[in-house]
């Protein structure tokens, strides 16, 4: 890696700066010769009124920026941001008056600053190393390098370092897709999955689903793709399945693995509207302590109530007295007091179980209509409460 050690200005770096709010196509800088988000930079993070905000103070109050690193593809012909995207970007979107910052208590856009202001931001300096990789191997240096000047800062995300290592037309295709916060899509998604978008997770959540987790070997197996139909199409058909399915958007479906319950559910025929009364009703039952578990629960035909983490019985004083009671009336019959061991025939028929012994435990399961109440509780041996399930 052969580095040489630059100056530049803020005017020059912005000179032709082009920045497309779509933010997955071309930035570029110094009348076009410097791409500013190479393919496999990440997109731009810093518009949150904060962060570019902050760029620009400092330069006002005469704070150094830090190191910038440019790549010199050669091939290419132009110069590359390895590092300092973010902070690049925000200077050539104030320069072009895309946000304000306060100045002497009043917001100021770039054009709205007195001359003296405009003149100190455009001929601030910046460093910035130009790294140029060596031989066969120069593309896989070069993103190396980037990994290793990105830890400081905001960390790369795992996609965001993915889409460095597997950068190519395939990335860029689903950069433009996923990672567009412009999207008119982008609604609906952020009912099943987490973003923001420009942090890379619609398009990491698209790809899990698709390879079915094998995210990176999906990735180099599709670098070259020249279109990103199967990816489209998949993540798509998910969520229509998802909504063809429930009536009603919840919170708690945000974030869950939609991907694989598809794989495992979307074969099997439903009652669209029964479907959707029983997630209703789950949802508005107070013994559901884990709510994102209703929808793999009623999928799954309504079986696995570990799901749902169904509220149990926690008032001391309620247990003692179910104990209390089963226990002496286990006694006046000679029988244990765990009425499963009572009907058995081994050594603990007889046995009376010590109350840390016992587990509270619906007399007629939850799930079968049950109550966690006094007249529905009544206590077992730990060893046949854990065997006894949902029955």
């Amino acid at each position: 890696m052969k580095t040489e050690l630059k100056i530049y200005t803020v005017e020059e770096i912005c000179d032709g700066f082009e920045y497309n709010e779509l933010e997955a196509k071309g930035v570029y800088g110094m009348a076009g010769q410097l791409v500013i988000q190479p393919e496999y930079q990440r997109s731009y993070i810093y518009a949150d009124g904060k962060k570019d905000v902050a760029v620009i103070e400092s330069v006002l109050k005469g704070y150094p920026l830090g190191l910038i690193y440019f790549n010199n593809n050669v091939e290419e012909g132009k110069l590359e941001v390895l590092d300092g995207q973010q902070r690049i970007t925000s200077l050539g979107r104030f320069v072009k008056n895309k946000f304000a910052v306060k100045v002497n208590g009043l917001e100021q856009i770039f054009d709205g600053l007195n001359e003296g202001m405009q003149e100190k931001i455009l001929k601030t300096k910046l460093l910035v190393y130009i790294c140029e990789g060596e031989g066969a191997h120069a593309e896989e240096e070069i993103k190396e390098w980037f990994k290793t000047i990105n830890i400081a800062g905001i960390p790369l995300n795992a996609q965001e370092e993915l889409n460095a290592i597997y950068s190519g037309p395939f990335v860029t295709l689903c950069k433009a897709e996923f990672s567009n916060s412009q999207n008119a899509n982008i609604q609906k998604w952020e009912s099943y999955v987490k973003g923001p978008a420009n942090r890379q997770q619609f398009l990491a959540t698209a790809l899990d689903w698709v390879s079915k987790g094998n995210v990176e070997l999906y990735m180099s197996t599709h670098r070259r793709d020249e279109n990103i139909n199967e990816i489209k199409t998949y993540f798509n058909t998910v969520l229509d399945w998802i909504d063809s399915k429930f009536d009603d958007v919840y919170d708690e479906m945000q974030g869950l693995n939609w991907g694989e319950l598809y794989e495992r559910y979307h074969h099997q025929a439903y009652n669209h509207s029964e479907l959707s009364a029983k997630a209703y009703e789950l949802m508005h039952d107070d013994y559901v302590t884990n709510p994102r578990g209703i929808f793999e629960y009623v999928l799954g035909g309504c079986k696995d109530t570990k799901l749902l983490n169904v509220r149990l019985f926690r008032d001391k004083g309620m247990l003692r007295k179910v104990y209390q009671e089963q226990t002496e009336k286990a006694k006046a019959e000679g029988v244990s007091n765990c009425p499963y061991c009572a009907i058995g025939h081994d050594q603990n028929a007889h046995r009376i179980w010590k109350l840390d012994e016992m587990d509270a435990d619906h007399v007629t399961a939850w799930s079968k209509g049950g109550s966690t109440t006094i007249e529905n509780c009544q206590m077992l041996c730990k060893p046949h409460n854990r065997a006894k399930g949902n029955k």
